[in-house]
Protein backbone atom coordinates (compact mmCIF):
# COMPACT_ATOMS: atom_id res chain seq x y z
CA UNK A 1 0.00 0.00 0.00
CA UNK A 2 1.33 3.31 -0.61
CA UNK A 3 2.59 5.80 1.75
CA UNK A 4 -0.16 8.53 2.34
CA UNK A 5 1.92 11.43 1.59
CA UNK A 6 -1.05 14.53 1.05
CA UNK A 7 -1.11 14.95 5.29
CA UNK A 8 2.55 16.38 6.17
CA UNK A 9 3.34 18.25 9.21
CA UNK A 10 5.73 20.46 8.04
CA UNK A 11 5.39 23.40 5.40
CA UNK A 12 6.12 22.60 1.49
CA UNK A 13 8.50 24.74 0.27
CA UNK A 14 6.90 25.11 -3.35
CA UNK A 15 5.06 27.84 -5.04
CA UNK A 16 4.31 29.62 -8.52
CA UNK A 17 6.28 31.95 -10.19
CA UNK A 18 4.29 34.07 -12.90
CA UNK A 19 5.67 36.77 -14.85
CA UNK A 20 3.94 39.91 -17.12
CA UNK A 21 4.93 42.94 -18.97
CA UNK A 22 2.48 45.87 -17.73
CA UNK A 23 3.84 47.39 -20.93
CA UNK A 24 2.08 44.59 -23.54
CA UNK A 25 -1.15 43.77 -21.29
CA UNK A 26 -2.02 41.79 -24.71
CA UNK A 27 1.00 38.99 -23.96
CA UNK A 28 -0.04 36.00 -22.21
CA UNK A 29 2.14 35.70 -18.94
CA UNK A 30 4.40 33.52 -18.20
CA UNK A 31 4.31 30.83 -15.47
CA UNK A 32 5.88 28.02 -13.85
CA UNK A 33 6.60 26.27 -10.08
CA UNK A 34 9.22 27.52 -7.89
CA UNK A 35 10.83 26.03 -4.58
CA UNK A 36 11.36 28.24 -1.53
CA UNK A 37 15.27 28.27 -0.28
CA UNK A 38 14.94 30.17 2.38
CA UNK A 39 12.74 32.90 4.48
CA UNK A 40 15.00 35.12 5.61
CA UNK A 41 15.85 36.29 3.63
CA UNK A 42 12.87 35.43 1.72
CA UNK A 43 14.65 33.27 -1.85
CA UNK A 44 13.27 31.50 -4.69
CA UNK A 45 14.38 29.24 -7.33
CA UNK A 46 12.58 28.69 -10.54
CA UNK A 47 13.65 27.41 -14.46
CA UNK A 48 15.00 30.67 -16.17
CA UNK A 49 12.45 29.75 -19.04
CA UNK A 50 9.86 31.65 -17.24
CA UNK A 51 11.92 35.04 -18.13
CA UNK A 52 13.08 33.85 -21.26
CA UNK A 53 9.99 36.01 -23.24
CA UNK A 54 11.13 38.75 -21.32
CA UNK A 55 14.70 39.06 -22.51
CA UNK A 56 16.50 42.44 -23.70
CA UNK A 57 17.25 41.50 -27.35
CA UNK A 58 20.82 42.72 -26.46
CA UNK A 59 20.95 39.93 -24.00
CA UNK A 60 24.23 38.27 -25.90
CA UNK A 61 25.14 36.17 -23.25
CA UNK A 62 22.05 33.90 -23.25
CA UNK A 63 22.27 31.28 -23.90
CA UNK A 64 25.67 30.21 -23.82
CA UNK A 65 27.40 32.18 -21.09
CA UNK A 66 27.24 31.45 -17.76
CA UNK A 67 25.49 34.48 -15.80
CA UNK A 68 22.97 37.31 -16.77
CA UNK A 69 21.90 39.78 -14.38
CA UNK A 70 18.60 41.36 -13.99
CA UNK A 71 19.22 44.62 -16.43
CA UNK A 72 19.32 41.51 -19.34
CA UNK A 73 15.57 41.41 -18.66
CA UNK A 74 13.14 43.95 -20.04
CA UNK A 75 12.61 46.88 -17.29
CA UNK A 76 9.10 46.91 -15.53
CA UNK A 77 8.45 43.56 -15.17
CA UNK A 78 6.06 42.37 -12.83
CA UNK A 79 7.23 39.21 -10.97
CA UNK A 80 4.89 37.37 -8.39
CA UNK A 81 4.97 34.84 -6.39
CA UNK A 82 2.29 32.54 -5.12
CA UNK A 83 2.41 30.69 -2.22
CA UNK A 84 -0.28 28.63 -0.19
CA UNK A 85 -2.23 30.33 2.63
CA UNK A 86 -4.86 28.81 5.11
CA UNK A 87 -8.24 29.31 4.64
CA UNK A 88 -10.07 31.67 3.79
CA UNK A 89 -7.51 33.30 1.26
CA UNK A 90 -6.16 29.95 0.10
CA UNK A 91 -3.19 31.97 -1.97
CA UNK A 92 -0.77 34.86 -1.08
CA UNK A 93 1.02 36.20 -4.02
CA UNK A 94 4.14 38.45 -3.30
CA UNK A 95 6.20 40.52 -5.70
CA UNK A 96 9.59 39.19 -6.25
CA UNK A 97 12.84 40.95 -8.22
CA UNK A 98 15.02 38.79 -10.01
CA UNK A 99 18.91 38.28 -8.29
CA UNK A 100 20.56 36.83 -11.56
CA UNK A 101 19.95 34.24 -13.97
CA UNK A 102 22.70 31.60 -13.75
CA UNK A 103 24.00 28.49 -15.55
CA UNK A 104 24.60 25.22 -13.51
CA UNK A 105 27.39 24.04 -15.44
CA UNK A 106 27.62 20.66 -13.84
CA UNK A 107 23.61 19.68 -14.67
CA UNK A 108 24.18 21.09 -18.57
CA UNK A 109 27.28 18.98 -18.95
CA UNK A 110 25.30 16.11 -17.96
CA UNK A 111 22.19 16.45 -20.18
CA UNK A 112 22.57 13.85 -22.60
CA UNK A 113 22.72 14.65 -26.45
CA UNK A 114 20.32 12.40 -27.27
CA UNK A 115 17.32 13.37 -24.86
CA UNK A 116 14.81 15.63 -26.09
CA UNK A 117 12.50 17.32 -23.62
CA UNK A 118 9.05 18.08 -24.06
CA UNK A 119 7.83 21.67 -24.27
CA UNK A 120 11.02 23.45 -23.19
CA UNK A 121 14.32 24.72 -25.00
CA UNK A 122 17.18 22.48 -23.99
CA UNK A 123 19.28 25.09 -24.23
CA UNK A 124 17.19 26.65 -21.39
CA UNK A 125 16.98 23.89 -19.15
CA UNK A 126 20.49 24.52 -17.79
CA UNK A 127 19.51 27.80 -16.29
CA UNK A 128 17.29 28.82 -13.32
CA UNK A 129 16.55 32.39 -11.75
CA UNK A 130 17.42 33.77 -8.42
CA UNK A 131 14.20 35.42 -6.96
CA UNK A 132 14.62 37.89 -4.06
CA UNK A 133 11.42 37.60 -2.15
CA UNK A 134 11.21 40.60 0.52
CA UNK A 135 7.81 39.17 1.25
CA UNK A 136 8.89 35.65 2.15
CA UNK A 137 11.24 37.38 5.00
CA UNK A 138 10.08 35.62 8.47
CA UNK A 139 10.74 36.77 11.66
CA UNK A 140 13.99 33.99 12.63
CA UNK A 141 13.49 32.40 8.63
CA UNK A 142 15.95 30.10 8.18
CA UNK A 143 16.78 28.16 5.12
CA UNK A 144 15.11 24.67 4.02
CA UNK A 145 16.48 21.86 5.55
CA UNK A 146 18.60 20.53 2.60
CA UNK A 147 20.63 17.56 1.17
CA UNK A 148 23.27 16.44 -1.03
CA UNK A 149 21.38 14.31 -4.17
CA UNK A 150 24.88 11.95 -4.46
CA UNK A 151 23.77 10.82 -1.09
CA UNK A 152 20.44 8.90 -2.97
CA UNK A 153 20.57 6.02 -4.78
CA UNK A 154 18.57 4.16 -6.85
CA UNK A 155 15.26 3.39 -5.56
CA UNK A 156 15.27 6.42 -3.04
CA UNK A 157 11.41 7.69 -2.28
CA UNK A 158 11.11 10.74 -3.67
CA UNK A 159 8.21 13.47 -3.59
CA UNK A 160 7.84 16.17 -6.00
CA UNK A 161 6.01 19.36 -5.45
CA UNK A 162 5.00 21.01 -7.78
CA UNK A 163 1.79 23.10 -9.01
CA UNK A 164 0.47 22.11 -12.56
CA UNK A 165 -0.16 24.21 -15.04
CA UNK A 166 1.58 27.08 -13.19
CA UNK A 167 -0.40 30.10 -12.48
CA UNK A 168 -3.64 28.08 -14.09
CA UNK A 169 -5.91 27.86 -10.85
CA UNK A 170 -3.56 27.50 -8.08
CA UNK A 171 -6.45 27.60 -5.94
CA UNK A 172 -6.57 23.85 -6.63
CA UNK A 173 -3.23 23.26 -8.07
CA UNK A 174 -0.97 25.07 -5.79
CA UNK A 175 1.54 22.35 -4.34
CA UNK A 176 0.43 19.18 -5.70
CA UNK A 177 2.30 16.16 -4.59
CA UNK A 178 3.44 13.02 -6.57
CA UNK A 179 5.09 10.30 -5.14
CA UNK A 180 7.96 8.21 -7.11
CA UNK A 181 11.64 7.01 -6.61
CA UNK A 182 14.99 7.60 -7.92
CA UNK A 183 15.27 6.11 -11.26
CA UNK A 184 18.95 7.24 -12.32
CA UNK A 185 21.32 9.94 -12.03
CA UNK A 186 24.32 11.37 -13.70
CA UNK A 187 26.83 13.85 -13.81
CA UNK A 188 29.28 14.95 -11.06
CA UNK A 189 27.62 14.09 -7.93
CA UNK A 190 24.80 13.34 -9.15
CA UNK A 191 23.83 16.96 -11.23
CA UNK A 192 20.94 15.38 -13.29
CA UNK A 193 18.67 13.08 -11.91
CA UNK A 194 15.52 10.94 -13.32
CA UNK A 195 12.62 10.90 -10.93
CA UNK A 196 9.48 8.91 -12.56
CA UNK A 197 7.25 10.92 -10.10
CA UNK A 198 4.31 12.40 -12.31
CA UNK A 199 5.35 16.22 -13.26
CA UNK A 200 3.04 17.96 -15.11
CA UNK A 201 3.51 20.64 -17.68
CA UNK A 202 4.08 23.70 -15.17
CA UNK A 203 5.80 21.68 -12.09
CA UNK A 204 9.12 22.91 -14.03
CA UNK A 205 11.06 24.62 -10.87
CA UNK A 206 8.92 22.43 -8.07
CA UNK A 207 11.62 21.25 -5.67
CA UNK A 208 11.50 17.34 -5.06
CA UNK A 209 11.84 16.19 -1.45
CA UNK A 210 14.27 13.00 -0.09
CA UNK A 211 11.85 12.24 3.38
CA UNK A 212 13.35 11.62 6.75
CA UNK A 213 12.86 10.17 9.84
CA UNK A 214 9.83 10.61 11.37
CA UNK A 215 8.82 13.90 13.00
CA UNK A 216 11.54 15.37 10.70
CA UNK A 217 10.74 17.64 7.82
CA UNK A 218 12.29 15.78 4.61
CA UNK A 219 15.17 17.16 3.06
CA UNK A 220 15.31 19.22 -0.06
CA UNK A 221 17.72 17.59 -2.88
CA UNK A 222 16.70 18.90 -5.77
CA UNK A 223 14.43 21.10 -8.35
CA UNK A 224 11.88 19.63 -11.40
CA UNK A 225 14.19 20.79 -14.52
CA UNK A 226 11.72 19.24 -17.23
CA UNK A 227 7.73 18.03 -16.74
CA UNK A 228 8.95 15.34 -19.19
CA UNK A 229 11.01 13.76 -21.85
CA UNK A 230 11.46 11.51 -24.04
CA UNK A 231 13.18 9.89 -26.59
CA UNK A 232 12.27 10.82 -30.22
CA UNK A 233 7.75 10.39 -30.39
CA UNK A 234 8.00 8.25 -27.64
CA UNK A 235 7.47 9.49 -23.89
CA UNK A 236 9.24 8.26 -21.10
CA UNK A 237 7.37 9.23 -18.58
CA UNK A 238 10.45 10.42 -16.48
CA UNK A 239 11.02 13.44 -15.27
CA UNK A 240 14.38 15.49 -15.06
CA UNK A 241 15.76 16.85 -11.84
CA UNK A 242 18.51 19.38 -11.14
CA UNK A 243 20.46 18.83 -8.14
CA UNK A 244 20.35 21.46 -5.53
CA UNK A 245 23.87 21.17 -4.90
CA UNK A 246 24.73 21.41 -8.22
CA UNK A 247 22.52 24.71 -8.18
CA UNK A 248 23.91 25.91 -5.10
CA UNK A 249 27.80 25.19 -6.09
CA UNK A 250 27.00 27.36 -9.28
CA UNK A 251 25.18 30.04 -7.81
CA UNK A 252 27.86 30.44 -4.71
CA UNK A 253 30.59 32.97 -6.11
CA UNK A 254 27.75 35.23 -7.78
CA UNK A 255 25.58 35.58 -4.66
CA UNK A 256 26.25 37.18 -1.32
CA UNK A 257 22.97 36.07 -0.05
CA UNK A 258 24.38 32.24 -0.05
CA UNK A 259 26.93 32.90 2.75
CA UNK A 260 24.11 31.92 5.50
CA UNK A 261 23.39 29.11 3.78
CA UNK A 262 23.28 25.89 6.00
CA UNK A 263 25.34 22.76 5.81
CA UNK A 264 23.14 19.70 4.61
CA UNK A 265 21.39 17.72 6.43
CA UNK A 266 22.12 14.11 6.46
CA UNK A 267 20.00 11.65 4.69
CA UNK A 268 18.34 8.08 7.00
CA UNK A 269 20.44 5.11 6.23
CA UNK A 270 18.15 2.96 3.16
CA UNK A 271 15.67 0.37 5.08
CA UNK A 272 15.32 -2.79 3.39
CA UNK A 273 17.61 -5.02 1.12
CA UNK A 274 18.99 -2.92 -1.50
CA UNK A 275 18.11 -3.95 -5.06
CA UNK A 276 20.01 -6.92 -6.58
CA UNK A 277 22.53 -6.33 -9.99
CA UNK A 278 20.36 -8.73 -11.99
CA UNK A 279 19.13 -6.23 -14.88
CA UNK A 280 21.08 -6.34 -18.47
CA UNK A 281 21.11 -5.27 -22.03
CA UNK A 282 19.86 -7.86 -24.48
CA UNK A 283 20.68 -7.21 -28.37
CA UNK A 284 19.60 -9.63 -30.83
CA UNK A 285 20.38 -8.36 -34.34
CA UNK A 286 19.10 -4.65 -34.66
CA UNK A 287 16.33 -5.74 -32.23
CA UNK A 288 16.93 -4.92 -28.02
CA UNK A 289 15.40 -4.61 -24.87
CA UNK A 290 16.09 -5.62 -21.49
CA UNK A 291 16.95 -9.30 -19.41
CA UNK A 292 16.62 -10.41 -15.83
CA UNK A 293 19.18 -12.33 -14.34
CA UNK A 294 17.96 -15.55 -12.32
CA UNK A 295 21.72 -17.63 -12.22
CA UNK A 296 25.16 -17.19 -13.13
CA UNK A 297 24.55 -18.24 -16.51
CA UNK A 298 20.73 -18.01 -16.76
CA UNK A 299 18.97 -14.72 -17.93
CA UNK A 300 15.21 -14.18 -18.96
CA UNK A 301 13.87 -11.69 -21.65
CA UNK A 302 10.51 -11.10 -23.81
CA UNK A 303 9.98 -13.41 -26.69
CA UNK A 304 9.59 -10.23 -28.89
CA UNK A 305 12.85 -8.84 -27.36
CA UNK A 306 14.96 -11.45 -29.89
CA UNK A 307 15.30 -11.52 -33.87
CA UNK A 308 14.97 -14.80 -35.26
CA UNK A 309 18.21 -16.48 -35.46
CA UNK A 310 20.28 -13.29 -35.49
CA UNK A 311 23.50 -13.18 -32.33
CA UNK A 312 22.75 -12.56 -28.73
CA UNK A 313 24.81 -10.31 -27.03
CA UNK A 314 24.57 -9.28 -23.44
CA UNK A 315 25.78 -6.30 -21.31
CA UNK A 316 25.74 -6.28 -17.82
CA UNK A 317 27.05 -2.81 -16.24
CA UNK A 318 29.10 -3.31 -13.14
CA UNK A 319 29.40 0.39 -12.64
CA UNK A 320 29.47 3.46 -14.32
CA UNK A 321 32.70 2.96 -16.07
CA UNK A 322 32.76 -0.70 -16.39
CA UNK A 323 30.38 -3.27 -18.96
CA UNK A 324 30.88 -6.77 -19.28
CA UNK A 325 29.51 -8.15 -22.49
CA UNK A 326 28.80 -11.80 -23.04
CA UNK A 327 28.10 -13.88 -25.67
CA UNK A 328 24.21 -16.46 -25.55
CA UNK A 329 22.42 -18.98 -27.02
CA UNK A 330 18.68 -19.27 -26.94
CA UNK A 331 17.22 -21.89 -24.67
CA UNK A 332 13.95 -21.50 -25.56
CA UNK A 333 11.16 -18.99 -26.22
CA UNK A 334 7.62 -19.32 -26.13
CA UNK A 335 5.32 -19.84 -28.71
CA UNK A 336 3.68 -16.93 -30.75
CA UNK A 337 0.05 -18.23 -29.10
CA UNK A 338 1.30 -18.30 -25.92
CA UNK A 339 0.12 -15.63 -23.68
CA UNK A 340 3.48 -15.53 -21.85
CA UNK A 341 6.07 -13.17 -24.13
CA UNK A 342 8.84 -15.12 -22.49
CA UNK A 343 12.50 -16.39 -23.82
CA UNK A 344 15.51 -17.99 -21.60
CA UNK A 345 19.26 -17.29 -22.51
CA UNK A 346 22.21 -18.77 -21.35
CA UNK A 347 25.53 -17.13 -21.47
CA UNK A 348 28.85 -18.56 -22.64
CA UNK A 349 30.30 -17.56 -18.91
CA UNK A 350 28.94 -17.32 -15.70
CA UNK A 351 28.73 -13.49 -14.40
CA UNK A 352 31.85 -13.32 -11.29
CA UNK A 353 30.33 -12.94 -8.17
CA UNK A 354 26.67 -12.75 -8.95
CA UNK A 355 23.92 -12.95 -6.54
CA UNK A 356 20.72 -13.77 -7.31
CA UNK A 357 17.87 -12.19 -6.55
CA UNK A 358 15.20 -13.71 -3.81
CA UNK A 359 12.13 -14.83 -6.41
CA UNK A 360 8.79 -13.70 -4.50
CA UNK A 361 6.49 -16.22 -4.01
CA UNK A 362 3.23 -14.07 -3.05
CA UNK A 363 1.72 -10.36 -4.11
CA UNK A 364 -0.21 -8.38 -2.80
CA UNK A 365 -2.67 -7.20 -3.26
CA UNK A 366 -4.26 -10.13 -5.38
CA UNK A 367 -4.25 -9.44 -9.10
CA UNK A 368 -5.99 -11.25 -12.24
CA UNK A 369 -5.91 -14.72 -11.40
CA UNK A 370 -5.35 -17.30 -8.16
CA UNK A 371 -2.01 -17.82 -8.26
CA UNK A 372 -1.49 -14.89 -10.40
CA UNK A 373 -1.09 -14.77 -14.23
CA UNK A 374 -0.20 -11.29 -15.00
CA UNK A 375 0.84 -8.50 -12.90
CA UNK A 376 0.12 -4.83 -13.14
CA UNK A 377 2.37 -1.65 -11.89
CA UNK A 378 2.30 2.14 -12.55
CA UNK A 379 6.50 2.32 -12.37
CA UNK A 380 7.67 4.28 -15.62
CA UNK A 381 7.91 1.70 -18.21
CA UNK A 382 9.02 2.81 -22.02
CA UNK A 383 10.65 1.01 -24.99
CA UNK A 384 13.34 -1.14 -23.89
CA UNK A 385 12.46 -1.97 -20.79
CA UNK A 386 10.42 -5.42 -22.29
CA UNK A 387 12.15 -8.17 -20.15
CA UNK A 388 13.78 -6.25 -17.44
CA UNK A 389 13.05 -7.07 -13.74
CA UNK A 390 9.59 -5.88 -11.79
CA UNK A 391 11.19 -5.09 -7.99
CA UNK A 392 9.29 -5.03 -4.93
CA UNK A 393 10.73 -1.96 -3.08
CA UNK A 394 9.88 -3.23 0.00
CA UNK A 395 12.75 -6.22 0.02
CA UNK A 396 14.20 -6.15 -3.41
CA UNK A 397 11.91 -9.59 -4.17
CA UNK A 398 11.80 -10.41 -7.70
CA UNK A 399 8.22 -9.88 -8.75
CA UNK A 400 8.43 -11.27 -12.15
CA UNK A 401 9.52 -9.60 -16.07
CA UNK A 402 8.16 -6.19 -17.68
CA UNK A 403 6.56 -7.53 -20.57
CA UNK A 404 4.42 -4.43 -22.17
CA UNK A 405 2.66 -1.28 -21.25
CA UNK A 406 -0.73 -0.26 -22.33
CA UNK A 407 -0.96 1.52 -25.76
CA UNK A 408 -4.20 3.02 -27.39
CA UNK A 409 -4.35 1.35 -30.94
CA UNK A 410 -6.63 4.29 -32.38
CA UNK A 411 -4.73 7.06 -30.81
CA UNK A 412 -1.18 5.52 -31.14
CA UNK A 413 -0.80 6.83 -27.65
CA UNK A 414 1.49 4.68 -25.22
CA UNK A 415 0.82 4.82 -21.32
CA UNK A 416 4.28 4.90 -19.45
CA UNK A 417 2.60 4.37 -15.83
CA UNK A 418 0.67 1.40 -16.90
CA UNK A 419 2.12 -1.82 -17.49
CA UNK A 420 2.18 -5.59 -17.57
CA UNK A 421 4.49 -8.02 -16.39
CA UNK A 422 4.82 -11.44 -15.92
CA UNK A 423 4.44 -12.62 -12.27
CA UNK A 424 7.76 -14.80 -11.64
CA UNK A 425 6.19 -17.32 -9.72
CA UNK A 426 4.70 -18.37 -13.05
CA UNK A 427 8.47 -19.56 -13.91
CA UNK A 428 9.42 -20.99 -10.59
CA UNK A 429 8.80 -24.74 -10.96
CA UNK A 430 10.08 -24.35 -14.77
CA UNK A 431 13.53 -22.76 -13.54
CA UNK A 432 14.09 -25.20 -11.18
CA UNK A 433 13.36 -27.95 -13.60
CA UNK A 434 15.39 -26.87 -16.50
CA UNK A 435 18.52 -26.32 -13.63
CA UNK A 436 18.47 -29.65 -12.99
CA UNK A 437 18.09 -31.63 -15.98
CA UNK A 438 19.41 -28.96 -18.87
CA UNK A 439 16.03 -29.94 -20.50
CA UNK A 440 14.53 -27.20 -22.66
CA UNK A 441 11.32 -28.93 -22.57
CA UNK A 442 10.94 -27.91 -18.52
CA UNK A 443 9.63 -24.81 -20.19
CA UNK A 444 7.14 -26.28 -22.65
CA UNK A 445 4.04 -25.42 -20.12
CA UNK A 446 4.60 -21.99 -20.47
CA UNK A 447 2.70 -22.76 -24.20
CA UNK A 448 0.19 -24.65 -22.35
CA UNK A 449 -1.60 -21.95 -21.13
CA UNK A 450 -5.04 -21.64 -19.13
CA UNK A 451 -7.74 -20.08 -21.00
CA UNK A 452 -8.04 -17.60 -17.79
CA UNK A 453 -3.97 -16.55 -18.73
CA UNK A 454 -5.54 -15.99 -21.97
CA UNK A 455 -8.10 -14.22 -21.22
CA UNK A 456 -6.33 -11.71 -18.89
CA UNK A 457 -3.60 -11.14 -21.66
CA UNK A 458 -5.79 -11.00 -24.90
CA UNK A 459 -5.00 -7.05 -24.60
CA UNK A 460 -1.58 -7.87 -26.11
CA UNK A 461 -1.87 -7.01 -29.74
CA UNK A 462 -0.26 -9.14 -32.69
CA UNK A 463 2.23 -8.32 -33.85
CA UNK A 464 3.44 -7.95 -30.02
CA UNK A 465 4.40 -4.52 -29.15
CA UNK A 466 8.10 -3.58 -29.17
CA UNK A 467 6.67 -1.96 -25.44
Amino acid sequence: MAEDTTAVPWELPGCVVSVSDPSEPDVEPSSCSGAILCRGPGLVLCPAAVLVPFLQPDATAWPHGDALPPSALRPGLRILVLQAAPPPDAVQQYAACPLALLRCDAFARALPGTLSVAEESAEALPWFCWLRVPGLDTPGGTWTPWAPAAALHKGTALLACGTPFGALCPELFLNALSAGVLSNAAGPHHALLLTDARCLPGTQGGPVLALAPASAPPRLVAIVAASACCQGSQGLGLALLCSLHALLQSARGALSELSSLPPPLPLPEAHGSPAPRCTALVESGSSWGSGTLVAPQLLLTCRHVLQLGAPLRVTLRHSTTRDTVLQARLVFATAEASPFDVAVLELQDSVPSFQPPDLATTFQPAVVGTPPVMLQSTCAVHAGSSGGPLLSARDGRLLGIVASNARDNATGTTYPHLNFCIPISLLHAPLARYRCSGNPAAFAPLNAASQGARAAWRLQQQPPSKL
